[in-house]
This record gives C-alpha cells, sequence and structure tokens, in this order.
C-alpha cells in the first residue's frame, strides 16, 4: 500500500479551497501552509495565460527529510504516508533543507517542524484527506497507488503526468495532470514585481528582477513564467550561527590536528597546552551555537536518546563528543606530566580532528534541497580550511617558524584553489551554478572577492612572504577572518535560491 497524490491541473481554478481546508482541519497556524496555490503566468497580453499550481509535501518513497532528521521526528508509516511526530523535533530545521520540494515550516507556536501528513488522522478511519472533499472540480484525488481499481492508479494509467524534480531521485507521490512545467520547476519561474494584491520592488513586470542563471530580456517571458501569486517561505533556515559553528569548528578541529600531528612529529610545540585549551575552548562554542540555533533547544538532548543512526547530525554529535573526550584526556596527561600518554592519544585526536572537520560535507550532503551544497569538493575544502585554521591558531600561540608559515601559506593556496574551482568549474544543475555566481557575481561578491579572496588568501601569503616574524600574526588574524567570510558567504549563497 503506497497513498499518493494526483492533482489535475486542467480542472483547478485557483480557488484556494484546499489550502483554507487544510488550514482548518490542522489548525495551520497563520503565515504558514501546508498546501497552497501558485498562479504563474506567461505570454504578454493579450495573449497571455495563468497557470495555476497546487503544492504540499510529496511523501516521497525515498524522503531526504526522514533520513536527515536526527530524532526520528519525520518516518515513513507502512502506507507510504510520510508522518511527523511533534513531540520527538527539536527544530533543527534539517528537514527545510533536506526536501527539495520547500514542503516543511517552523509551526510558530510550537517552535517544531510541522507539514502535509496526508490527513492521516482520516485516513485511519477510512476518510479522504480535507483538501480531497472540499475541492468544488474534483481537481485532487487521493489513494492507493499500489491498487488498481483506485481511481489515482486508473488515472496514472491512462493519463501522461509530472512529477517536481524528478532529478532528485526521491521517487515523489504527487503527480501532476496537465501542469505547465513552469508552475513545477522554480527555475522556469521570474517573480514578477507586481503580484495578486500587491506590489514589489521595481521593475517591469514583464521582466522582473534579475535571478542569476536566468535571461533578462522581456522576450524571456515566452519561455519563463511570472509568478504573481505564492505564500510566504522561509527565506534562509540556517543564518549566522551556522556559518559560525562552522568556523569555530573548522578552528577546534584543525588546533587538535596541528597538536596530534606534531605529537606525532616530535614537536615542542605539541607539549604546550595552548593548541588542546584553544580546541576545547572552540569546541564548546560550536556545541553552544548548535543548541543555540534549535528552535527547540531543551530538547537537545533527544539527539543522543532518541538517535536516527542515518542523520549526519547525530554522527556530528558523537564524533564531537568523542573529540571532546580526547582533547580533555590530552589536557590531563600534559597537566599531570604523563607525555607517554600523548604518543597514545595522537593517532586518535588526528583521527577524530580530520572526523570533526569533515562529517560537515557529509550533512550537507544530506541537504538535498540545496544543490550548492552537493558539491564534491566540500570534504577536502573542509579539511584543508581546518588545517589552515589549526595552524594560524599555532602560529599566534608559539610565534613564527619556517615550518608553520610554510604549511599555512600552502594551504592557503589550496584552500583558494578549492572555492575557485567550486565557483568556476561546471556544475551538476542549474541551482548550483546560479549560487555560485550570487557568490562571484552577486550580492555577495565584494564579501568573496575583497574578503575572502585579497584580505583573507592574497594578504596574509604576502605577509608570510615577507622575512619580518611580526608579519606572520596579522597573516594568520587575516586568514581565520578571511576563512569566516567565506563559510558565511556559502552558507547564505546556497539557500538563496527558491525550492518551489
Amino acid at each position: 500500500m503506497r497513498y499518493g497524490f494526483v492533482i489535475d491541473q486542467t480542472r483547478c481554478i485557483g480557488c484556494h479551497a484546499c489550502t483554507v481546508a487544510c488550514k482548518e482541519e490542522n489548525r495551520v497556524p497563520l503565515g504558514a501552509s501546508r498546501t497552497w496555490v501558485k498562479y504563474v503566468e506567461k505570454g504578454e497580453f493579450p495573449n497571455s495565460r495563468r497557470y495555476f499550481g497546487v503544492l504540499r509535501c510529496n511523501h516521497c518513497d525515498d524522503a531526504p527529510c526522514v533520513t536527515i532528521c536526527p530524532t526520528l521526528a519525520l518516518y515513513r508509516r507502512n502506507d507510504g504516508i510520510v508522518d511527523f511526530d511533534r513531540d520527538r523535533c527539536i527544530g533543527c530545521k534539517s528537514c527545510m533543507q533536506a526536501c527539495p520540494y520547500d514542503a516543511l515550516y517552523i509551526d510558530p507556536e510550537t517552535q517544531t517542524a510541522a507539514k502535509c501528513h496526508f490527513c492521516a488522522h482520516r485516513v485511519e478511519r477510512g476518510l479522504e484527506p480535507a483538501c480531497v472533499i472540499v475541492c468544488p472540480v474534483q481537481a485532487i484525488l487521493a489513494g492507493d497507488l499500489d491498487d488498481p481499481a483506485s481511481e489515482v492508479a486508473r488515472v496514472l494509467g491512462r493519463e501522461q503526468v509530472l512529477v517536481r524534480k524528478p532529478e532528485q531521485g526521491t521517487k515523489p507521490k504527487v503527480f501532476y495532470v496537465g501542469a505547465d512545467a513552469s508552475v513545477l520547476t522554480p527555475q522556469l519561474q521570474r517573480p514578477a514585481s507586481a503580484a495578486l494584491w500587491g506590489q514589489g520592488p521595481g521593475g517591469p513586470a514583464a521582466d522582473g528582477p534579475p535571478v542569476p542563471g536566468r535571461p533578462r530580456t522581456p522576450k524571456a517571458v515566452d519561455t519563463l513564467g511570472r509568478t504573481v501569486y505564492d505564500v510566504a517561505h522561509a527565506p534562509r533556515p540556517w543564518g549566522w550561527r551556522v556559518s559560525t559553528y562552522l568556523w569555530t569548528k573548522s578552528i577546534a578541529a584543525g588546533a587538535g590536528l596541528v597538536a596530534g600531528l606534531g605529537a606525532l612529529a616530535g614537536s615542542p610545540a605539541a607539549a604546550g597546552l595552548g593548541l588542546p585549551i584553544v580546541a576545547l575552548v572552540f569546541l564548546l562554542a560550536t556545541t553552544v551555537l548548535l543548541i543555540a540555533d534549535l528552535k527547540r533547544p531543551d530538547r537537545f538532548h533527544y539527539i543522543l536518546l532518541k538517535a536516527n543512526p542515518r542523520s549526519w547530525l547525530v554522527w556530528g554529535t558523537w564524533i564531537l563528543l568523542a573529540f571532546g573526550a580526547v582533547l580533555g584526556l590530552w589536557l590531563l596527561g600534559l597537566a599531570g606530566g604523563r607525555l607517554g600518554l600523548l604518543g597514545v592519544l595522537a593517532l586518535p585526536l588526528v583521527a577524530l580532528a580530520v572526523a570533526a572537520a569533515g562529517y560537515s560535507a557529509f550533512l550537507f550532503g544530506q541537504a538535498e534541497g540545496r544543490d550548492a551544497w552537493q558539491s564534491p569538493l566540500l570534504l577536502p575544502q573542509l579539511l584543508v580550511s581546518a588545517l589552515a585554521a589549526g595552524v594560524a591558531v599555532a602560529l599566534l600561540l608559539h610565534g613564527p617558524s619556517t615550518r608553520l608559515r610554510g604549511l599555512l601559506l600552502a594551504s592557503l593556496g589550496v584552500n583558494l584553489l578549492l572555492i575557485l574551482a567550486e565557483r568556476f568549474t561546471p556544475h551538476a544543475s542549474l541551482d548550483a551554478a546560479a549560487a555560485a555566481r550570487l557568490m562571484t557575481d552577486g550580492p555577495w561578491r565584494g564579501v568573496f572577492w575583497g574578503g575572502v579572496v585579497v584580505a583573507g588568501t592574497l594578504l596574509p601569503a604576502l605577509l608570510l612572504l615577507a622575512t619580518s616574524p611580526v608579519a606572520a600574526a596579522p597573516a594568520a588574524l587575516l586568514a581565520l577572518l578571511g576563512l569566516y567570510l567565506y563559510e558565511d558567504c556559502w552558507v547564505k549563497a546556497g539557500q538563496a535560491l527558491p525550492l518551489s
């Protein structure tokens, strides 16, 4: 049994009865929608046409929101419905990043995620979802896709249908009959300056504001639709705390990595307290940022007590806990004068530092809704930036040395090559390419070129090449600043493009 929807857009009249019924049946608060109708117009008067699109959770057979949820608050039932348990949700917003269909939101009353759940409470009593029974033109059908006698199965057998974003591989179970591709595909839409019952920012409605990766000419309306009605969506679920968490974690992992490598190499600096203390302080800052970013920080312990072993949020928590434990033992060994313990802990410390630096690549990889975060270059970039951060901290703590200066110079150079390759090499999707252009040619171009490339990489490189020993400290500080600015731009640009 697999429940699914069939939506006949040739019948839809855009009356919003489904939206209202869903709100009433499920007590959806103002400002949020579990199902909504989008209006897209194409052409120029008098040769213009309006298309409707009924959008909602797709109850995917391979739902990325279920995989990434750290507490199993999202789960797929035996009948194919992707349901939600708000009593387990910690409000991490990872499901919002994983869903390619923009179907989840944060309920302002419970501060937990919410979405369409197929009116499971009605289905269990043999009733149809609220949106189905109120549709005046029977444009919405719901039923068992595996039952050949059901109406949805018969429609799928005789009609040509579309699904949203089939390239994501989520196996969505909302099928559209007669839908225009421009309504279902955000890349084929252009926001109009004027909307129904409202006025947007300037620019002619036929052209609209520029969108990276999409042509800006009046003739584009022949192929691109103008979005003239939509509901509000969270513009950027992950903000400055996530950007800063990536940076603080990079410093913590880098400091631990340099300490462990120094012990393996027999460096006297490895016997100092500075690097492990910095690593622990920034690891604590990372933990505070992660908890503070939750909508339900009081439930943070659910990650350990109700863990989803498939989620990299859970794996990341375990890695950070183990990393902190080894750092604590490392400090105890130093404080007690047991330097032999460092030789035993050096390899585990290096391994856990690498894991702490790199697990975020797999976490952001599970955020399948954000194409810009799916790059294979993310893991090496995170590892190299952690090494650069750790060497920069070592330079500030222990003073300039030829080895540290050369290592920081090399790591900054490799990091620059990786981020430039991420920006300018071919991308797997239009959204990934558009997000890259947002950094190099869009609103963050000043920060990227001036802050990341010039102030955060080229200027520190020049200072490191200088013979004066006093130049090492400002070079290290500028390198750390550049690493933070890049993380901030990368997180923002990745969320800048619409999902629906």
